[in-house]
């Protein structure tokens, strides 16, 4: 009797303390892509962020451990870098996820994406919503092709942009003094005695490359802005596959061995073992020299009419456990000051996705003042090719692969 008396008056506390609990779960997951933005920053506080992002950079991983302090310092969000090789497996996870239901407290919060791997989410419904077009800084960013587009897939706000890449080359002037200018120049340059290789398909810079091959050899470039049609994929594709036959033999390894990734083309510039390097960032040269990784005679360039370049993104997962903490970090990785130092060599010296007309005199003024170096790619130097529709990337790897594959 008197254990149930206390009981009895326990009810009211426990009933307390369960309204209090349900209350809790159900404001952690109230922010919706276009809540207000107070409401966003006070539902943050306290979350944990778990960014699945590259983890095979040094200077990107320091850079990321400084946003992290950033924001737990501004804001009381935990930011934890998930060190990843290929974002396509996280991808694949969330698509397990999904299969089975698992439709909240997902183990992503954020993760860096773009191109096919962006498609992919959006066609099967991976991503959370347009939170994009709601952060603080949105209204800062360029009105740019690829910033709306990513690899010709609409982006309506379901990714935020972080940085913009363009294919460069990289080579010694005291070993080329005349580099080659196109990929029929290319051919010829190897055939003199050149030395070169690029990643083997799907490495990325590999893949890009290919694409780069592709867009200067088609007769038809109208088509790599449209999804891959097997029908016409044979027609397209015909002169690329005609180079490569022609170019792989000459390459270092003969078309029989590949290095595994661009910064493996860096390691083997150094080494004096190819002339020309690859590079996705037209400022890692200037990095690379100042770090000590290439000697200061390196200097970066694109063919003549241009080479592919694109913007990346970050994108938060329909299923994620701390939406309004993600939110959050897309917002300051595009800050002017994240962004500012993100352009910088020294620490990273990847090109901002923001319009400098839109940032005041003394963030301009962080942006003007960074030095680039000779080595970097002259601003504004070449044109910027479109990327193809993200569907040539998987079309054209498992091709490449069926073909020169080992």
């Amino acid at each position: 009797m008197r254990i149930q008396n206390l009981f009895t008056l326990a009810k009211p506390a426990l009933s307390a303390a369960f309204t209090l609990a349900l209350a809790a779960a159900t404001s952690a997951q109230a922010v919706e892509p276009d809540s207000e933005w107070n409401a966003v920053l006070e539902e943050a506080r306290g979350q944990t962020v778990y960014f699945n992002a590259w983890g095979g950079s040094d200077r990107i991983n320091d850079y990321l451990q400084w946003a992290a302090e950033r924001v737990e310092a501004d804001y009381g969000v935990t930011l934890e870098h998930v060190k990843v090789g290929d974002i396509a497996e996280v991808v694949g996870q969330l698509e397990a996820a999904k299969s089975v239901g698992r439709n909240e407290n997902g183990n992503v919060d954020l993760m860096w994406v773009n191109g096919e791997n962006f498609a992919s989410m959006k066609r099967k419904a991976l991503t959370w919503g347009p939170f994009a077009d709601h952060l603080e800084h949105s209204d800062k960013v360029q009105d740019s092709p690829s910033i709306k587009n990513d690899f010709s897939v609409p982006v309506e706000g379901l990714e935020s942009p972080w940085g913009g890449a363009q294919l460069v080359f990289i080579y010694d002037t005291e070993v080329t003094q005349t580099p080659p200018q196109s990929a029929a120049e290319l051919m010829d340059y190897v055939k003199s005695g050149g030395r070169f290789t690029y990643p083997a398909p799907p490495a990325f810079h590999g893949t890009t490359l290919v694409k780069q091959f592709l867009h200067e050899l088609t007769d038809n470039q109208a088509a790599l802005a449209q999804p891959v049609d097997q029908a016409t994929f044979g027609d397209v594709t015909k002169p690329l596959w005609a180079y490569l036959d022609a170019l792989h033999p000459m390459l270092r390894g003969d078309g029989k061995s590949w290095p595994t990734n661009a910064e493996s083309t860096r390691q083997m510039l150094d080494d004096g073992e190819v002339d020309i390097a690859l590079s996705f960032n037209p400022n890692e040269a200037t990095a690379a020299v100042r770090g000590g990784q290439l000697p200061d005679s390196v200097r970066t360039y694109v063919f003549e009419n241009g080479t592919i370049g694109n913007t990346h993104f970050v994108t938060i997962p329909w299923n994620a456990k701390a939406k309004a903490g993600a939110m959050i970090v897309a917002n300051f990785l595009l800050s002017p000051d994240a962004q500012a130092r993100k352009a910088n060599p020294e620490f990273w010296g990847d090109p901002t996705v923001l319009n400098l007309d839109s940032v005041n005199d003394e963030q301009r003024k962080a942006f003007n003042d960074i030095d680039l170096g000779v080595w970097a790619l002259p601003i504004g130097s070449r044109a910027v090719l479109p990327e193809p529709h993200a569907s040539w990337a998987e079309a054209l790897e498992t091709e490449w692969i069926e073909r020169y594959g080992n």
